[in-house]
């Protein structure tokens, strides 16, 4: 069976699914607001260094295949500005963020085995920064339903002091505190099914009961952390959920987890804003990794966290691009969530 009719069989299963019951309840499809795309030709200035796998074609071959299918041209594109120090600093500390500007004024510099500065890096890890708050301000005051931004380089290993595979700055986090600090919304979910734990993020926010921190990844992996025994700790004990899956595996067992762990722990959290890290290497072509997920997997992914960002957070979603390495894979996987995030379906009123 060709890609292209797994794609549309997948598809077609996945919103089936959704329409027939999401959460058990019988659903329906409202009218939906636009959706949103973050995208700036200087997020391809980053040079990570000669044939690293994080590399500014990620970021064509996303928007050829937008514009091959026709999305790009309904899509409304939000222009990002570069994120204040103010929000930075939310989760980076000021020695880290004067080190990352003198690392880039030095440029080209390692800060890493993995991660290394241009001369442009971090101008434009504060711009792909400032394009994900861009589209939560979009979303909160409702010109678009959702978004996802097509942003390089990823950030969900970016810890406060320091950066780590591949990122500078951590988008998903700056944007949680965002949300609460800028907007008043208290319990932000993130859901992270990049292929990589997001060890960054998950350090953040360990000991924090306002965010609920998700990740499926494979295990053992680098970075080497998100076993299942890590939990949060304190106040935030029981809001880091890890689902480590082994090599091998595939659709059947991550949606397993969005199912039996995500839907549960989100039901009870209630979340007023969902955030996604969307990686997409735990693709079945990526070359980085040994994860199965198929493009109408990631597809049925989507579905599942957007029905709980209708259930509970009125469809307040903002996805961000993390890994996803095979050219080819990614603009595909792209396209499927897209389209799932332009049409999704309606679990029940939103909660109060």
């Amino acid at each position: 069976m060709s890609l292209m009719i797994r794609l549309a069989l997948g598809l077609m299963v996945c919103c089936l699914a959704g329409v027939i019951s999401v959460f058990g309840q019988p659903v329906k499809h409202a009218p939906a607001a636009p959706t949103g795309l973050v995208y700036h030709p200087d997020f391809l200035l980053h040079d990570a260094g000669p044939r690293h796998p994080e590399r500014p074609e990620r970021l064509k071959a996303i928007m050829a295949g937008l514009e091959r299918s026709g999305l790009l041209e309904i899509l409304v594109r939000i222009e990002p500005r570069p994120a204040a120090g103010q929000w930075l600093a939310q989760i980076h500390t000021s020695a880290y963020l004067k080190e990352l500007e003198e690392a880039t004024q030095q440029a080209p510099r390692q800060l890493d085995p993995d991660t290394r500065v241009s001369p442009d890096s971090y101008r434009v890890a504060k711009l792909a920064t400032g394009g994900v708050l861009t589209a939560v301000d979009a979303v909160v005051t409702g010109k678009i339903s959702n978004a996802f931004a097509v942003i390089r380089p990823p950030g969900h290993h970016a810890l406060p002091d320091r950066a780590m595979g591949f990122c500078l700055l951590n988008h998903v986090a700056i944007a949680a505190r965002y949300i609460q600090k800028k907007h008043g919304l208290r319990r932000i979910l993130i859901v992270d099914w990049d292929v990589h734990h997001g060890n960054g993020t998950q350090d953040v926010f360990y000991d924090d009961p306002s965010v609920l921190y998700f990740s499926t990844h494979q295990f053992p992996y680098y970075p080497g952390s998100g076993s299942a025994e890590e939990q949060g700790t304190g106040a935030g004990l029981g809001t880091t959920v890890n689902v480590p899956l082994p090599s091998g595996s595939g659709d059947a067992e991550i949606l397993k987890a969005f199912r039996e762990k995500l839907i549960p722990a989100a039901e009870a959290f209630r979340p007023d804003f969902v955030l996604i890290s969307a990686g997409f290497d735990a693709h079945e072509q990526d070359p980085l990794a040994q994860l199965r997920i198929t493009t109408p997997g990631y597809a049925a992914l989507t579905q599942i966290v957007a029905g709980i960002a209708e259930r509970h957070a009125k469809g307040r979603l903002v996805s961000l691009l993390e890994g996803g390495y095979d050219l080819k894979a990614l603009a595909q996987a792209t396209e499927a969530h897209l389209r799932v995030l332009m049409n999704h379906p309606i679990a029940g009123p939103p909660a109060d």
